[in-house]
């Protein structure tokens, strides 16, 4: 369904590509297995140059719990449903408490989307796409 882009900048071992959200498009690392949900952008200073942000691929719709458990910069995330229509954001903050807050989804998710807190304006209803897929 994704296909890695040749010249794209790395962050770690996650394939990069390309996806449109409200026709904006957007450079992201993309998270599909268990081990890379989990991890995320855990111990990331930075997204490195290029990288907009990181999108979480669900096998299936399903709630979904986010934590900023070790992430050093402050995130906000768009919930998208199976459809890829976006339904809500939250800003989440690096954790400074133990334990961590969890910050569950609003309702079930197909997608979610990390961006840097403020870099991105996203409205209710815009669309999720890959072009080319």
């Amino acid at each position: 369904m994704l296909a890695s882009a040749c010249s794209a900048p790395m962050l770690g071992d996650f394939p990069i590509n390309e996806v449109e959200v409200g026709g904006e498009s957007l450079t992201v690392a993309v998270a599909t297995r268990p081990e890379e949900l989990h991890r995320g952008l855990r111990a990331v200073n930075e997204l490195p140059a290029g990288v907009d942000g990181m999108l979480f691929v669900f096998e299936s719709p399903r709630p979904g719990t986010f934590t900023m458990e070790d992430t050093l910069i402050p995130l906000d995330i768009w919930w998208f449903d199976e459809s890829g229509v976006m339904y809500d954001s939250t800003t989440m903050t690096p954790c400074v408490t133990s334990p961590c807050p969890v910050y569950p989804s609003p309702n079930v998710i197909g997608w979610a989307l990390e961006t840097p807190a403020g870099e991105r304006v996203f409205e209710v209803g815009d669309e999720l796409t890959m072009p080319g897929s």
